[in-house]
């Protein structure tokens, strides 16, 4: 996606991958200070990396957690582009809702109730731990949803997101109870690989409007690249590379 942008806008940049384990992640920061305009951060080091940088953007200050770093002549900027990109696929799918119930409490999580509750959504916010949804909704906003209350808060709900990583590694696993699907609305999980979830699956069986999670990760994309770039980013070039690619 990134590769296929800098080559539509004719600049010569390369976006790769750097593995890149937690006790590294200092020396890793060093690099990139030295030698990058900019890198994109993954699970699990979005909430980690925040105490190492030098600034964070106001999103990403009131979220906790940053996914994209812009180098500033060597000060290291950080940035939650997870937040309007998620928020920017809700937009062009008309999911849009005002209301919505999210699972988990990640920096993903973090990063769409940020994104909700900023525009006046009202949201509940269910993990499987407890104390760390509290936090989240102490720090971030929303509500606790607890497990006694969740069918009820799924079934009544116009939009449920799902931004744990239950599907990641097994496609046949479901962050909900078997047969526990809202009423009506739409349903949206964060995992993309595999594309179709178990989650989405049902759904869509269940004739609810559907989102995957390639949808985020282009709308964080495009915020990140137009920060790396300072320029307007190719969308379509970006969706298609995507899309084809399936990551």
């Amino acid at each position: 996606m990134m590769n296929a942008a800098l080559a539509a806008v004719g600049l010569s940049g390369r976006y790769h991958l750097l593995p890149t384990p937690a006790e590294a992640l200092a020396a890793r920061l060093a690099e990139v200070r030295a030698e990058f305009a900019g890198v994109n951060v993954t699970v699990p080091h979005k909430r980690r990396i925040v105490p190492l940088l030098d600034e964070l953007d106001p999103v990403a200050a009131a979220i906790g957690a940053a996914n994209t770093i812009v180098n500033r002549e060597g000060r290291l900027v950080g940035h939650n582009t997870d937040a309007d990109g998620f928020y920017w696929a809700l937009e062009r799918e008309g999911l849009c809702s005002g209301e919505a119930l999210v699972l988990g409490a990640g920096g993903a999580a973090r990063a769409v109730v940020h994104a909700l509750v900023t525009r006046g959504w009202l949201v509940g916010v269910y993990n499987r731990t407890l104390a760390r949804a509290q936090s989240l909704v102490e720090e971030v906003g929303g509500w606790l949803v607890v497990p006694q209350k969740l069918e009820k808060a799924v079934r009544r709900t116009p939009l449920l997101v799902n931004a744990t990583s239950v599907g990641l590694d097994d496609p046949q696993a479901s962050p909900l109870p078997p047969g526990v699907l809202p009423d009506s609305g739409g349903v949206v999980d964060l995992v993309y690989r595999p594309l179709e979830t178990r989650l989405l699956r049902e759904a869509r069986a269940a004739g609810l409007a559907t989102q995957d999670g390639l949808a985020m990760l282009l709308g964080q994309g495009v915020r990140a690249f137009e920060l790396w770039t300072g320029r307007p980013a190719p969308v379509a070039v970006m969706e298609r590379a995507l899309r084809e690619g399936g990551s």
